[in-house]
């Protein structure tokens, strides 16, 4: 499935929807991340990585602008980037494995990937039950749950550190009708919140054996106090050591 076409249905008023609650996830989650080098795999045409501080920001897809390159065959030296960002490409690619196997190979150790996917226990995980035969966007994905993500990227040494569900609102295509359903966004935060259309993870790649080394003030301070003169009375005659 072209990225392209997904790209074109997030200017519908379903993706525009979609995309408003995403694109403001996106820029909390990835404002205070830093580093050196992020990239944004697939949406070329989209900037979501627009809130990130980075001096070196790269779009990067099968097609379209940027670096062009298949997600699970980057064109990234390891341990060579610090954030990289999946906007639904797991769910519209053929190996989800290799793409999280090819994301932990990049990244360097501490740095952070960020997951955006659509939840199959929801509203719009029933409209694509429904409508996947017809080959209409967005609903032929392979809408995989935020468990299971976890659990993947769990298994490749991330620990995931944050995520969020939203976008409750049925998946009607005509935009008063979404206004008229904006009210269980705020209704579906509070009583249901892991039923929402979309959700992000953010994972962070750990290294075992690997800890952060620190200058040893304490040790310095002890060693100080060993050494420093201490006044002892010896038969009534004040001496110093």
């Amino acid at each position: 499935m072209s990225i392209l076409q997904f790209q074109d249905w997030l200017q519908t008023p379903q993706g525009r929807y979609l995309l408003e609650w995403e694109q403001g996830q996106l820029d909390r989650m990835v404002a205070d991340i830093f580093g050196y080098n992020a990239v944004q795999l697939g949406l070329p045409g989209i900037d979501l990585l627009r809130a990130n501080r980075m001096p070196y920001r790269l779009r990067c897809a099968p097609e379209g602008g940027g670096v062009r390159a298949d997600a699970y065959e980057l064109p990234f030296a390891s341990g060579s980037l610090d954030l990289v960002v999946l906007p639904h490409v797991l769910e519209f690619s053929s190996h989800p494995h290799r793409v999280l196997r090819e994301v932990e190979r990049v990244l360097v150790a501490e740095g952070s990937v960020v997951v955006s996917g659509f939840n199959p226990f929801s509203l719009w995980g029933m409209r694509r039950l429904v409508a996947r035969s017809t080959g209409s966007m967005p609903w032929r994905g392979q809408y995989r749950s935020a468990m299971r993500i976890r659990d993947w990227l769990t298994l490749l040494g991330f620990e995931v550190q944050g995520n969020g569900f939203g976008c409750y609102a049925p998946p009607v295509a005509r935009p008063p009708w979404l206004e008229r359903w904006r009210f269980m966004d705020r209704a579906g935060e509070r009583w249901w919140p892991v039923l929402g259309a979309a959700y992000l993870l953010h994972g962070v790649k750990r290294v075992q054996g690997m800890r952060l080394i620190t200058p040893h003030w304490r040790d310095r301070k002890a060693t100080s106090k060993r050494l420093s003169p201490v006044a002892q009375r010896d038969g009534g005659t004040r001496k110093t050591q």
